[in-house]
């Protein structure tokens, strides 16, 4: 008799699970919450900026042509006027929720080595806030114009922009 009540005993099924491991689950899923909301977060500021960015891409390149026809001086190459005349660029692309500057119109005004494109939010649907700017700043070399992304304003990081 004794053996089966020993044997009873030693079967007790468990029916749920203990306060420790519930709330060892819960602090799993917080730290889980707490690294994954601001990256998913930045995630999204950076493919809104994705599209005004790509748009300018044909701007770069009529840069890029009209400095290798003025033997690779920017000045000549920083208003619309004188890159349609050197290229035949007609115009300025308008990417949605951003104003586009470039050379004369910029902050930093073009030099013979360099010219800056500045895209500046006016819209809070980029995420990262109004009055964020990208600058892309093209430094002519020898062979090419490396073009390289600047954050500035604002709420404005590279994590929340790309560049």
């Amino acid at each position: 008799m004794q053996r089966v009540q020993l044997k009873k005993l030693g079967r007790r099924v468990q029916k749920g699970f203990t306060l420790i491991e519930l709330m060892i689950v819960v602090a799993i899923i917080g730290i889980l919450a707490a690294i994954a909301i601001p990256q998913y977060q930045d995630y999204v500021t950076r493919s809104r900026w994705a599209s005004p960015i790509s748009q300018v891409a044909p701007l770069k390149q009529a840069i890029a042509q009209c400095a290798q026809v003025s033997g690779g001086v920017l000045t000549t190459c920083d208003s619309i006027g004188e890159l349609t005349t050197a290229t035949g660029y007609p115009a300025l692309p308008a990417p949605a929720g951003v104003t586009l500057t470039f050379g004369d119109g910029a902050t930093t005004v073009a030099t013979a080595t360099q010219i800056d494109i500045e895209l500046t939010a006016t819209a809070a649907n980029l995420g990262s806030g109004v009055g964020c700017i990208v600058t892309l700043r093209g430094v002519s070399n020898a062979n090419a114009i490396v073009w390289t992304g600047i954050t500035s304003g604002g709420t404005c990081t590279r994590a929340q922009t790309g560049v």
